[in-house]
């Protein structure tokens, strides 16, 4: 079975939903799962309210009604849904599970998602996270602080405690990094 098959599929299927794949896993025990998580595309950046007005301007200086808008836009059970539905045809017509019967999961990353690629570092500056890496950095191997971007390979994260400092994590020594839920 090829893993990155499916996963061309699958993302072939959440941009027609104005969706992104997240991750894909292939899970065996006593069933067989293939496991899709999705998410909604970003927002594009450089959308601002201008408060005296109540109207939105875009990057573009264009001037419309504001709309609140979630940062974080949520993924419904409908979209899981028409992504299953649709992604399911596929692996069957195309295939892409060699043998007799599985099990298709569609759900969202969660509120605690992985973060995987460099983009999600960027996409989530400003939010709570926890960082395990494979090798300590400085004297640590954990992390947990505000996330400060992306750039140059490494992961930058605001720390607190006695001092308030920035760590910055090389990409390819983070072993594990979610978003840490925060009410």
């Amino acid at each position: 079975m090829d893993l990155e098959k499916i996963r061309e599929a699958a993302e072939r299927v959440a941009r027609s939903e104005g969706l992104e794949i997240v991750d894909v896993e292939w899970k065996i025990g006593k069933q067989r799962f293939l496991r899709v998580y999705i998410d909604r595309v970003p927002k594009p950046v450089g959308e601002t309210l201008r408060k005296d007005s109540g109207q939105v301007s875009d990057a573009a200086g264009a001037v419309g009604p504001a709309v609140a808008h979630d940062p974080y836009p949520k993924i419904s059970h409908a979209d899981c849904e028409r992504v299953s539905k649709q992604l399911s045809v596929i692996v069957d017509v195309e295939e892409l599970i060699p043998g007799p019967g599985y099990i298709l999961e569609v759900s969202s990353p969660g509120m605690d998602r992985a973060l995987n690629k460099p983009a999600d570092f960027e996409r989530f500056k400003g939010r709570l996270a926890k960082i395990t890496t494979s090798e300590p950095v400085g004297e640590a191997k954990f992390f947990e602080g505000r996330l400060a971007g992306f750039g140059e390979g490494k992961v930058r994260m605001e720390l607190k405690g006695k001092e308030a400092r920035t760590v910055e994590l090389p990409i390819e020594m983070i072993r594990k990094a979610n978003l840490v839920v925060e009410f």
